[in-house]
């Protein structure tokens, strides 16, 4: 049997006009691709209905993890396996064979996915973008809401993909910086909502404001050789800066609210 008739793919949209055609073009060997839509005003709709493998739920949108809940148990899905994927993963050819050829053991729950981050259409030496686990068995899995994110609760061994799945966003600018306020709003409600002490190190830095604006684009650019990508890893590195720089600012802006609250109620 063909591994892909054992899966359902995944896809939350919500305005992926910009994207979709190409996350879904890579998809035709996939005999089953649900959307869950969050009432997008653009063309996305249109570009799924283009495609017969292709069925649309609509919900409107309250959380990620929410979102694909809702994907998981409540739109008569039946598969064994689940392939999650945001609009703008797209899988390239080796991938999907890579995933067509799979015979998991039953004490496999999931496959890991790397990224190779794209600007624009151009591969980066490197990105921060984190494995995500996009291949799971839909018994079991459940999504949590973690700040801007959503996280995967499986059961069974976890393995990890060889080939790379391409992060290509090219929705706009304007598209880019509104999503990005609007991570670092639950960003910094989870930042500030968790004890100090449970925060890693990571965290601990950017809930310090003034250090990670400056520093993950030097990073980006040195260590993760953005230097060697030229304008594309340029942009990311001011790209992964901006969003830094906008949680601070949400981090700042709750600090300051929360003494000015304080002091008058004194």
């Amino acid at each position: 049997m063909n591994f892909l008739d054992r899966v359902e793919v995944l896809i939350l949209t919500w305005n992926e006009e910009a994207n979709l055609a190409r996350t879904l073009d890579a998809l035709r060997s996939f005999p089953r691709i649900l959307i869950v839509d969050s009432g997008s005003t653009d063309g996305t709709l249109a570009i799924a209905a283009s495609h017969s493998n292709v069925r649309v739920e609509t919900r409107a949108f309250d959380t990620h993890a929410n979102q694909w809940n809702h994907a998981l148990s409540a739109c008569g899905g039946t598969s064994e396996w689940v392939l999650a994927l945001d609009a703008d993963y797209v899988l390239p050819q080796a991938v999907v064979s890579e995933i067509q050829a799979l015979a998991p053991a039953a004490s496999t729950g999931g496959f890991w996915a790397r990224f190779r981050y794209c600007v624009e259409g151009h591969p980066l030496s490197a990105s921060l973008y984190p494995p995500v686990m996009i291949l799971y068995r839909r018994a079991g899995a459940s999504y949590f809401q973690d700040g801007h994110t959503q996280r995967i609760t499986t059961t069974g061994e976890a393995k990890t993909l060889t080939g790379e799945v391409m992060h290509d966003d090219r929705k706009s600018l304007a598209a880019w910086l509104a999503a990005q306020d609007r991570y670092a709003k639950l960003e910094c409600e989870l930042l500030l909502g968790t004890p100090w002490e449970r925060l890693g190190w990571r965290d601990r830095l950017r809930r310090m404001g003034f250090v990670t604006p400056w520093l993950v684009p030097l990073y980006c650019l040195t260590v993760g050789r953005g230097l060697l990508d030229g304008k594309p890893g340029l942009y990311y590195a001011l790209q992964r800066g901006i969003a830094e720089t906008i949680l601070s600012l949400r981090l700042l802006q709750a600090q300051m609210r929360t003494t000015l609250s304080g002091a008058k109620s004194q």
